[in-house]
């Protein structure tokens, strides 16, 4: 009664890194509040996924096993935890702002009349204890602070990477509760089956890369955004871009960082013709250390960036690349 639940995605046993993150930060919010921290596991193939759970904080995980739980259905998957919560009756809910929690936790809130916040940068416990959820708004122009003081379960999605991913430093001696799935399902629910999947694995992957070269739409054009790739090819590097940039075709939305893209932290972060609004910014503003190019002096990235480098990033660039091949030998 009254603690917190994370809604944890799994592909047939293999937890999210989301829902980690969400573990990760969901032991801080229960510590505050003096409460448990549990875990719904909803699927297949899941033996042995608990032991995980643990290790990263969970007190109790409640599993609901069914071969035709996996893939992701959103009635049965709907009804379970919406079952659960009302038995449970947590004051925190917390999904992945992926493509199932987007589509999973606005029916539990509704079901459970619930207040529900979007795509959350931030989960802080107030003096009041109540959970302050934090996200941008109006396209990324301002920071909106959300509370939901009359609801409850208090229901969040967080993106993937804005949380931090950390075991406990010894596993939790947890509980399991296996959940009969038949007492929360109707065969009605699974009116609906998956014949075939194809799943294509991306080609790229900038949220675990340790040094990205970023550019904006002041990079100029698709063509110039070459420079970048020559950059990131001496570094070692990955290729992201600004939403102004994709939108303007300058690169593959899969590049994309901010809030309607990937959330980065990597060691070395080089925003090229970046402005730096906070749409761009929620996404890697926990970057080890920043380095703009830009001609704009004022521009908002410059406040945050560790080194400011003013100029063109077409001449900038190859002087980085040449010197750094001359003192790499």
């Amino acid at each position: 009664m009254n603690n917190i639940i994370v809604y944890c995605e799994n592909q047939d046993g293999k937890i999210a890194d989301v829902s980690l993150e969400l573990l990760t930060k969901g032991r801080s919010l229960a510590g505050r509040l003096g409460c448990k921290l549990d875990a719904l596991v909803v699927g297949a193939h899941l033996k042995g996924v608990e032991k995980e759970l643990y290790a990263f904080g969970a007190d109790t995980v409640f599993i609901a096993e069914d071969a035709r739980l996996c893939p992701y259905l959103t009635l049965p998957h709907a009804a379970i935890t919406i079952g659960l919560f009302r038995e449970e009756q947590p004051q925190i809910a917390l999904f992945g702002a992926t493509s199932i929690g987007r589509d999973l936790a606005p029916r539990v809130s509704s079901a459970l009349q619930s207040g529900l916040t979007a795509d959350c940068t931030s989960l802080e416990i107030g003096e009041d204890n109540l959970l302050y959820q934090i996200r941008p708004a109006l396209g990324g122009n301002i920071i909106a602070t959300i509370i939901n003081p009359d609801h409850r379960p208090q229901m969040a999605t967080v993106r993937e990477g804005v949380m931090k991913k950390e075991p406990v430093a010894l596993p939790v001696a947890g509980k399991l509760q296996i959940l009969e799935v038949a007492k929360y399902v109707q065969d009605s629910d699974f009116t609906v089956s998956i014949i075939e999947r194809h799943i294509e694995e991306s080609k790229i992957d900038i949220k675990g890369a340790p040094v990205i070269v970023a550019g904006g739409y002041g990079v100029g054009s698709k063509e110039k955004f070459e420079l970048l790739f020559d950059l990131a090819k001496v570094l070692g590097a990955e290729v992201g871009a600004s939403r102004a940039a994709v939108d303007a075709g300058f690169a593959d939305h899969a590049r994309q960082i901010g809030q309607t893209g990937v959330t980065v932290r990597p060691k070395l972060y080089i925003a090229c013709g970046i402005s730096g609004q906070i749409q761009h910014t929620a996404g890697m503003d926990q970057s080890a250390m920043i380095i703009s190019i830009n001609t704009d002096p004022g521009a908002p990235i410059n406040r945050m960036a560790d080194y400011v480098i003013e100029g063109d990033v077409h001449e900038v660039i190859p002087k980085m690349i040449q010197a750094y091949k001359q003192n790499s030998r």
